[in-house]
């Protein structure tokens, strides 16, 4: 799994983790104040309270700056362990859903997405930076439950991990339709709903429905 920090320098100087910290903070603030458009790697650099080079030695420009300020926030996601797989989703998923309440994550992520449609390599940093490092909580769930006998093992490495994407696409895209563009409360009551329907089908969960 590749991490969401920028190639590594020649060797030197160690880079400070705490500049790093303060410019992703500074990169989400720009963000909700002044929106993509006006953000400034300078203005970052200003806010962070370090200088320009600093920022550039780290960051080759806007786009790969911002992807790293919102996989930041996203890699506070922890796996709850609940005592069941029903648990656990929805204990992720109103992590999840609470992270996008916040106005930092939403402009990063709406900012960054719209951008990708045009530039293969922000795409490409979406995934290995939040996508895929995100991914590691559905491996974890899946095996948690494999060993409760909640779900059968899958010993085809390949379908294994066609049906971890599939997973995370389902339980992801649902979860940022309903909080950016739906507008409406991912809460514990929706919550619930979208993990019947991932668990159940819209059969089983329909039926499960009903008094």
């Amino acid at each position: 799994m590749q991490s969401s920090t920028p190639a590594p320098r020649a060797a030197g100087r160690p880079r400070s983790t705490t500049a790093d910290t303060a410019i992703l903070a500074a990169t989400r603030e720009a963000l909700v104040e002044l929106g993509w458009s006006k953000l400034t790697l300078g203005d970052v650099a200003t806010r962070a309270g370090v200088a320009k080079t600093t920022l550039y030695r780290r960051w080759a420009g806007k786009n790969e700056l911002v992807v790293d300020a919102v996989a930041e926030l996203f890699d506070e996601l922890r796996l709850p362990d609940r005592g069941t797989l029903a648990a656990d989703i929805e204990g992720v998923v109103l992590q999840f859903a609470a992270i996008l309440d916040r106005p930092e994550a939403r402009s990063g992520l709406m900012a960054v997405v719209a951008e990708s449609t045009r530039d293969d390599a922000l795409r490409e940093r979406i995934r290995e930076s939040i996508v895929e490092r995100q991914k590691c909580l559905v491996v974890e769930g899946r095996a948690r439950a494999q060993r409760r006998g909640e779900l059968p093992e899958q010993t085809d490495p390949c379908e294994a991990d066609r049906t971890a994407d599939l997973i995370f696409d389902v339980v992801a895209g649902s979860v940022v339709h309903r909080a950016l563009v739906s507008g409406k409360p991912a809460d514990e009551e929706w919550v619930r709903g979208l993990t019947r329907v991932l668990l159940l089908g819209l059969a089983g969960a329909a039926d499960d429905a009903k008094p």
